[in-house]
């Protein structure tokens, strides 16, 4: 009972900072492109990737935007975009044709990397340890996840032989770029469909390691679509893309101490999100169509403070601005 009464005191002193400080403010919108790729380098430099060819920049802040529909491949949906400065980035297409173009001159020019005729690769995702070492996750290909690997910055893309397994109607988001994450030498991707997983695999390992996730499933529409990492925990979020409103099992933290384990949160996230991002301790943005959601307190509780659409948060690389992007081309600065 003092423990129920604990949890109400704290829950009850959490609600003022979930509802007052938190703002979205929209920088960009009315543009023909749907945006999903989103790379925030530092507080003034970040790209944006979308359909029909088209990338952002800014070197402001977000303040201003330069245009751009990449020349020839106007009709690419770049779902990903990995920034290394104002100069240098790496575009991902999902396909078909499936494609990687990388840029040394701020988006002036763009060089064919890869390119994936073959109407089964769909590419979902794209992240990096470093400005070299850097990882595709695709959907499933007899029963293996795409996995591609580059070691040179995005010049070469070669298919990893020790690729994970997938189940019968597994597959992956390609909502956020935020279904593969790697962080400290670990890969981790989270997946959806008729099974929602965490498949992991450590720096040193050579076996990829399965986790069954508590999120809403079954349905092509259903699973898991974002993880992020904080300092002690994870965030995990999904739910039912074409059920935005159903808000059972939607999110869970992940934890590894004292052992691996998956905690519902006590108040989730209003409905469907297809991107989290880690904040700052304890802290994490999720967002999705059906609106925006804070948690500070590690994924125990969640407020959702903004209703605007959205497809992907996320984070400076170094620094602490954090954008979102959307349909339309709907690009907005979170603050708190």
């Amino acid at each position: 009972m003092k423990r129920f009464y604990r949890l109400i005191f704290s829950t009850l002193l959490l609600l003022p900072l979930l509802s007052s400080a938190q703002t979205i403010t929209i920088l960009q919108q009315d543009k023909p492109t749907s945006i999903r790729g989103l790379s925030v380098v530092n507080d003034k430099i970040a790209w944006i990737s979308g359909s029909k060819g088209h990338i952002a920049t800014t070197n402001d802040g977000g303040t201003t935007w330069n245009w751009k529909q990449v020349k020839g491949y106007e009709k690419a949906d770049f779902r990903d975009i990995e920034a290394f400065s104002d100069k240098e980035a790496v575009i991902m297409s999902s396909g078909t044709s499936a494609l990687v173009l990388k840029t040394i001159d701020g988006g002036k020019t763009w060089q064919e990397k890869c390119r994936k005729t073959d109407s089964v690769y769909f590419f979902d995702a794209m992240d990096f340890a470093d400005a070299k070492h850097g990882y595709i996750l695709g959907d499933p290909i007899n029963n293996k996840f795409l996995l591609m690997e580059t070691t040179d910055g995005g010049e070469t893309w070669a298919e990893m032989k020790n690729a994970p397994d997938a189940l019968p109607g597994e597959a992956a988001f390609a909502a956020s770029g935020t279904c593969l994450r790697v962080s400290n030498g670990f890969v981790y991707i989270v997946s959806g469909g008729k099974n929602s997983r965490l498949i992991s695999l450590k720096p040193t390992g050579k076996e990829w390691e399965y986790t069954n996730l508590p999120i809403t499933q079954g349905k092509q529409s259903e699973g898991a679509f974002s993880i992020a990492l904080g300092k002690n925990e994870g965030i995990i979020v999904g739910g039912d893309y074409a059920n935005g409103k159903k808000l059972d099992s939607v999110a869970t933290i992940y934890k590894v101490r004292p052992s691996l384990q998956f905690v519902s949160p006590q108040t989730a996230p209003a409905g469907f999100q297809s991107g989290v991002e880690y904040i700052n301790s304890g802290t994490f943005l999720s967002t999705g169509t059906t609106g925006s959601n804070l948690t500070i307190d590690g994924g125990a509780n969640w407020k959702q403070f903004d209703t605007t659409s959205f497809n992907v948060c996320r984070k400076a690389k170094h620094g602490k601005l954090v954008l979102l992007a959307g349909d339309k081309g709907k690009i907005a600065i979170f603050k708190m």
